[in-house]
């Protein structure tokens, strides 16, 4: 799936063999610790797809202007602001600049060492007078230092004496004429709702700025959001050869240039010091003095204890995440990136969201989404606790705006935003963003599973009680009830009372604004009694405590009662006739999307089709009853769960990201072994292989937290269904192992698995009793658990296809369309009559 030639394998190194400027090598090479960010461009700072530096929740804002306003519609767009780039350090070589379209470069190899957080690039040119010229550069993004990035540059002519000049600047490209706050390509690529929008005004509006000897500062405001940034840079040069240094200091740019009369064979070394800071309303002055005190602090410690600490921050990092997969060095090096771009979407977020691309590009234009709470969470709830309970917390920061969404939409409670930076709806298509309503149960439900995994009882009573609460007071007034007849031909007045919600869309956003989502009941079944759990133990454990949240949110007696009764009821759409679960309550009456006769050319579907065209046949972008089926397992039967995979995979077109992950990890559950690692292959590569044709645009964040879930749920059979820890592994066939380490409730765990047997130890803490198969075990410090695999009987090696299903169908009698050639079907979901 990746150029072997060009990216060669290396369990713990991402290695380019050669020089490109494609915004795919920008993103795979970027480096970044949640809050900073800086693309994969190179120093010479030219010819990139994006000069690319971004800052976790620096935006900019801008009316919403609807071509038909309607009430409630999203009034504020939002879109990540590129930052003030630092990265550029240019060599030029008596007096001529390294161009890579004509050098004669002899070596070229750019490495990210995952181990120490070091990107490194060494290059080794020949000049037209046959100067041989060796450069190597290095960059991190501290993970230590939330606000820090270190560049060094090292420059050698080995064969002669030379002027060599390097020029060390900071360019603010927002420059007014045709301003992007997003990627500058987006004019010449076309359609796609997926990049960021174009601003056509100035965006940043500079503020203080001053060269102080060696050490230079800019700042700006940003034009109508009102949010400040500084960038200060010291610049440090180590040679023995002759040099002068110049600076420049202009609103937009500034220059630091050592001009150096090198010696062959004697180094020059010149290490660049960077500092960002921002704010919601702090003035630029203040946030240029956080950034000289963030450096003067980097001068005192030095440089080289910087890159220590970097290697050592990593190291525990790796202790308490790394998935181990044994004789596969290509997956591991995949997965490990995937692992390291969780750590640098999210590690230093400090209650802050964690973007879709993370601070990798500008892709969503820098929104967070649900992808956060079931996607990225998971990973991090389970090695990273407190990067789970900050990124939460930056919900609890969002629930005022919540609260505000949801009254405007005649709800009680709170409604998250479908796509926000700061915390306001900026999602203008209500049927594929507001209408997915689902998004307060994904709240709420990863809430409860950091709760349950870590054992933080303290923030839900202080903190997360009040998502628990909002959120379900929103379903239980979004929803509605209806009482249903028995037997339909008689006039009895008993019935049955159930709980419905309509007019959502559900995670698939190919089939918009329906009436009982399979997974929008399914979920909010879950918030709703998981919201009755919480405050009935907050109410029992400590009185005052539990006064305190009714005062805060106003909890009504009975309130909770009433949540229950709405989840006991809650409708789950499901077709005797075909005994599945419908995606939704006239999902099974549409035609079937002919997938296998559509052109490759017209792949994803929104980029190709009318959203009504989509819209009225079953087909799904992604995984929807499926993802329910995973993360609401313990409610549906193994039965089900087979039975709904096959009818609604061949229906996946698999045009979003967040898809394959969730069809690998129920494929490997229900038995399809070859189609779990098909599935779980496509999500490794996403970016790599850049299988969506979209890496350029930073990195799926989402899908690569689904790969953890795919290693440890899919194949490690992990699941903690009601706070208790179990497996049921599926080590794909040609796997000699499987091993990875836990955090649960205060204990390290450290799970191996081979084709025989399953380990379990506790590194520290507490003993943990866990089931394997549901056989109950307890695991100590001082005991190992070592449970032998029986054999499961032979996997089923494929899935069903749509001709299977339309052969299964005629002989049900169930009618085929006369459109297209592949299935349909006439069979309602019959409901009781009033």
């Amino acid at each position: 799936m990746i150029d072997r030639d060009r990216f060669p394998v290396d369990p713990w190194r991402l290695i380019e063999t050669r020089y490109s400027e494609d915004g795919v090598a920008e993103t795979l090479f970027a480096v970044g610790n949640g809050y900073l960010g800086l693309r994969g461009n190179h120093i010479e700072g030219r010819g990139a797809h994006e000069h690319g530096t971004f800052i976790n929740g620096l935006h900019e804002t801008w009316p919403i202007r609807h071509a038909e306003q309607a009430f409630g519609f999203a009034e504020v767009g939002q879109t990540i602001v590129n930052a003030p780039d630092a990265k550029v350090m240019r060599v030029y070589v008596d007096d001529e600049p390294i161009s890579f379209d004509e050098a004669d470069v002899r070596e070229y190899r750019r490495t990210l060492d995952m181990r120490t957080g070091v990107l490194e690039r060494v290059v080794v040119w020949e000049t037209p007078s046959g100067k041989r010229v060796r450069m190597r550069d290095e960059r991190i993004v501290s993970f230590e230092e939330r606000h820090l990035a270190i560049l060094r540059l090292e420059v050698v002519v080995e064969n002669a004496d030379a002027p060599v000049t390097i020029s060390c600047q900071m360019i603010n490209r927002q420059d007014g004429a045709g301003v992007y706050a997003g990627t500058p390509n987006q004019a010449k690529s076309g359609f796609d709702p997926r990049k960021a929008e174009r601003i056509a005004e100035r965006v940043l509006e500079p503020a203080e700025h001053w060269q102080d000897d060696l050490r230079s500062a800019l700042s700006y405001t940003v034009a109508a959001s009102g949010m400040t940034v500084a960038v200060v840079a010291d610049h440090v040069i180590d040679t023995e050869n002759d040099y002068t240094s110049r600076t420049l200091i202009e609103e937009d740019i500034s220059k630091n240039v050592f001009r150096v009369q090198a010696k062959a064979g004697v180094p020059i070394s010149v290490t660049k010091l960077v500092s960002y800071h921002t704010s919601r309303g702090v003035p630029p002055r203040e946030l240029v003095d956080r950034c000289r005190r963030s450096l003067d602090r980097v001068a005192f410690e030095g440089v080289q204890a910087q890159f220590d600490r970097q290697a050592e921050w990593l190291a525990a990092f790796w202790a308490r995440s790394d998935v181990q997969i044994g004789a596969h060095d290509d997956i591991q090096q995949a997965t490990r990136w995937c692992l390291l771009q969780l750590a640098q979407a999210s590690a230093r977020a400090d209650g802050t969201g964690v973007p879709a691309k993370g601070v990798s590009g500008s892709g969503y234009s820098g929104h967070y989404f649900w992808d956060t709470e079931i996607y990225v969470l998971p990973f991090l709830t389970y090695t990273s606790p407190q990067w789970a309970r900050n990124a939460l917390r930056a919900r609890v920061l969002m629930l005022p705006a919540a609260r505000r969404r949801a009254a405007q939409l005649n709800e009680a409670g709170a409604l998250f935003p479908w796509r926000t930076i700061n915390g306001e709806e900026a999602s203008a298509y209500y049927a594929a963003g507001t209408a997915q309503y689902h998004i307060n149960a994904d709240v709420s439900f990863a809430l409860g599973k950091y709760v349950r995994a870590t054992g933080d009882d303290d923030f839900l009573r202080r903190e997360g009680i009040d998502i628990a609460i909002e959120t379900a007071r929103l379903w239980a007034t979004l929803g509605f009830w209806r009482t249903s007849r028995l037997v339909a031909d008689t006039t009895d007045d008993d019935g049955i009372e159930t709980f419905h919600i309509h007019g959502v869309t559900g995670p698939d956003e190919y089939t918009t604004v329906v009436n009982d989502n399979l997974y929008t009941n399914v979920m909010a079944r879950y918030n709703l009694r998981y919201a009755a759990k919480v405050v009935r133990e907050a109410q029992e454990a400590n009185g005052e405590e539990f006064a305190r949240v009714v005062e805060r949110t106003g909890l009504a007696e009975g309130e909770a009662e009433g949540w229950e009764r709405a989840a006991d009821a809650m409708f789950i759409p499901f077709s005797e006739n075909l005994g599945i679960h419908p995606q939704d309550s006239l999902f099974l009456e549409r035609e079937v999307w002919d997938l296998a006769h559509t052109p490759a050319e017209q792949r994803p579907l929104l980029l190709h089709f009318h959203p009504l065209v989509i819209y009225r046949f079953q087909v799904l972008k992604q995984a929807d009853v499926v993802l329910a089926l995973f993360l609401q397992g313990n409610h549906f039967t193994p039965e089900e769960k087979k039975a709904d995979f096959d009818y609604y995979d061949p229906l996946t077109t698999g045009d979003s990201t967040l898809s394959a992950v969730v069809q690998s990890i129920l494929a490997a559950e229900v038995g399809y072994q070859d189609l779990a690692l098909q599935y779980f292959r496509q999500s490794l590569f996403v970016d790599l292989h850049d299988l969506h044709h979209n890496a350029a645009d930073g990195v799926h964040v989402a899908s690569a937290g689904g790969v953890w879930t795919a290693l440890v749920c899919g194949f490690g059979g992990m699941r903690d269904y009601a706070g208790e820890l179990s497996f049921d592994p599926r080590l794909p066939a040609d796997w000699p192992s499987l091993s990875y380490p836990l955090q649960w409730q205060g204990s390290a765990l450290q799970i191996t698995l081979t084709t025989g047997e399953l380990r379990v130890r506790v590194l520290t803490g507490d003993p943990v009793p866990f089931t394997v198969r549901d056989v109950a075990y307890i695991a100590t410090v001082e005991q190992e658990v070592v449970v032998p695999l029986a054999d499961q009987g032979p996997l089923i090696p494929g899935r069903p296809s749509l001709r299977q299903f339309a052969d299964a169908l005629r002989e049900d009698g169930t009618r085929l369309s006369a459109s297209v050639p592949v299935i349909t079907t006439a069979i309602p979901i019959i409901e009781p009559i009033d």
